[in-house]
């Protein structure tokens, strides 16, 4: 038996839909809006997100809502990991 999602399914829409309706619109599109899924391994959600500040940002004031989204949709063994785009480690040690 295999805990494999269907492709289609995109969990970081299913938090950030949660997300949104705890926050104003602005907030949202302020905190949420430049973030993308990247991919999710089962026990874990990979986002994008533009920068390290941002990530930062998420990180501290928002781990408790995305924790209860998870548990909503039914991930609560899951956790979303945040990536700057473009600052792979690997990257980051070849410049």
């Amino acid at each position: 038996m295999t805990t494999a999602r269907p492709e289609s399914t995109n969990p970081w829409k299913e938090i950030t839909a949660r997300l949104r309706e705890e926050m104003s619109d602005e907030d949202f599109r302020r905190w949420f809006g430049p973030t993308a899924y990247a991919s999710d391994s089962g026990d874990q959600i990979t986002v994008w997100v533009p920068s390290e500040s941002l990530r930062r940002h998420i990180q501290i004031h928002f781990s408790g809502p995305i924790d209860r989204a998870l548990t909503a949709i039914g991930r609560a063994d899951a956790q979303v990991r945040f990536l700057v785009a473009g600052m792979d480690e690997d990257e980051e040690d070849a410049s």
